[in-house]
């Protein structure tokens, strides 16, 4: 996989990623804070056992399984076959209402595939949001279109400020696009090795708002977060994530 300075290359470039991690995707830090995640949307989110919810671009379908453990159906979508199967083997394990469907979250709302209005929608991690190029935006409006009006939307988001900030040596952030380029080292469940390089949309908070207006979304707030730390903060330099909190007009 090659990268240059912010551009990633055509096509869904994170799929190779997925199916080289498998279940290491799970050993990564920044998944250990589940449970504090979905505390906190169920709250914000109005959620309670019967609701139904969409997860667009679910990956291994932490979020998907931990929602559904607390009695909410769920829908999750993602482009990686390898990591649904990972989703739909832990669901069956554990005899969880949680379904999930193949799909480019670019399809949504996806007529005919997804069928009803959600109570609500979440999108979070780079799940499927900020992995396309700078050509992100639109997929908000897919997204608000698959909830009920007056559903409920949950967006996070690269930080821009926090990345520009901490730019390492090696890494690009290209202001036209807002897209950061950044390579790793990953490791799969056999603890073999693969450079990869990584293309991640960042945005502001009033950048995240105005994407949200224009999708048909009243936003409810924009707050600075991190993996594990969900919460009302208003975003400062030391955030890595921005959340966006919104509803259906």
């Amino acid at each position: 996989m090659s990268g240059g300075a912010g551009a990633p290359p055509e096509g869904p470039w994170f799929d190779g990623i997925a199916d080289f991690l498998g279940p290491a995707y799970l050993r990564n830090a920044f998944t250990k804070g589940t449970e504090q995640e979905v505390s906190f949307l169920v709250e914000v989110l109005e959620l309670s056992p019967g609701s139904t919810v969409l997860d667009v671009g679910c990956g291994p379908g932490r979020h998907s399984l931990e929602l559904a453990r607390r009695g909410i159906r769920v829908t999750g979508v993602d482009l990686s076959e390898r990591f649904l199967d990972l989703a739909r083997e832990a669901a069956a394990r554990d005899g969880l209402d949680a379904r999930f469907v193949r799909l480019d979250v670019r399809e949504l709302p996806a007529p005919g595939v997804l069928d009803g209005r959600f109570d609500a929608a979440i999108c979070l991690c780079q799940g499927g949001f900020g992995l396309l190029g700078g050509d992100d935006a639109p997929v908000v409006a897919g997204i608000a279109a698959c909830v009920r009006p007056g559903g409920r939307v949950a967006i996070t988001a690269f930080h821009s400020y926090f990345a520009v900030r901490g730019l390492e040596p090696g890494e690009t952030f290209e202001p036209t696009t807002g897209v950061l380029h950044e390579t790793a080292v990953l490791r799969d469940e056999a603890g073999r090795e693969r450079d990869a390089d990584l293309w991640t949309t960042c945005f502001t908070s009033r950048e995240m708002a105005l994407v949200a207006s224009a999708s048909g979304l009243e936003v409810d707030g924009v707050h600075g977060v991190a993996p594990g730390r969900y919460g009302r903060a208003a975003p400062s330099l030391e955030d890595p994530e921005v959340l966006l909190l919104a509803r259906r007009r």
